[in-house]
């Protein structure tokens, strides 16, 4: 066992040998030194600065106050509001989840009700979850508060801008989807 040992010992010293022959012939680096010169005696070059950039004129977008382009038109039925009432959005209160969705991602599936509690509606949002309101409860972009839970639909109130720096109340229904 001993001999195998040291034959292996053996191969192993000449392979290692054999190995460092090769990385120690000067025929390599003499080319390698005659490349390097002739790459360090050429011309340096000059990049070129980097091009001037005019700037753009800003724009101020204004149209967010208006009705996306997209979405479907709506009854444009606007509520009464007494004088002396101001109209505008509670922006201190929380959001609530499906205010994060427009009132057209949004979806009346269904209604349920227990005893001794008011009627409340279903809504699927975009995502697929389901999720209750009751009136008082906040849906839509608009600030929509429900008015009103009925077996087939949901009536709400939205604050949208009128225009001309103030807002409005406008009613919206969702129906019951088929």
């Amino acid at each position: 066992m001993n001999g195998r040992k040291s034959i292996a010992y053996g191969l192993v010293l000449v392979a290692a040998a054999a190995l460092l022959q090769g990385c120690g012939s000067g025929a390599g680096i003499n080319e390698l030194d005659a490349r390097m010169t002739e790459i360090k005696a050429r011309p340096r070059g000059r990049i070129e600065p980097p091009p001037e950039f005019k700037p753009i004129a800003t724009y101020t977008y204004a149209a967010h106050k208006l009705r996306a382009p997209f979405s479907r038109p709506v009854d444009e039925k606007l509520l009464e509001v007494p004088e002396g009432r101001p109209v505008e959005p509670d922006l201190s209160r929380p959001k609530q989840y499906l205010e994060g969705f427009s009132l057209d991602a949004l979806a009346m599936v269904g209604t349920i009700t227990k005893p001794s509690n008011p009627l409340e509606a279903l809504i699927e949002d975009p995502t697929g979850s389901v999720t209750r309101v009751r009136v008082g409860s906040y849906m839509g972009r608009n600030f929509g508060r429900v008015v009103e839970v009925s077996s087939d639909q949901i009536a709400l109130v939205e604050i949208v801008p009128d225009g001309q720096d103030g807002w409005v109340e406008r009613s919206r229904n969702i129906s019951l989807a088929e």
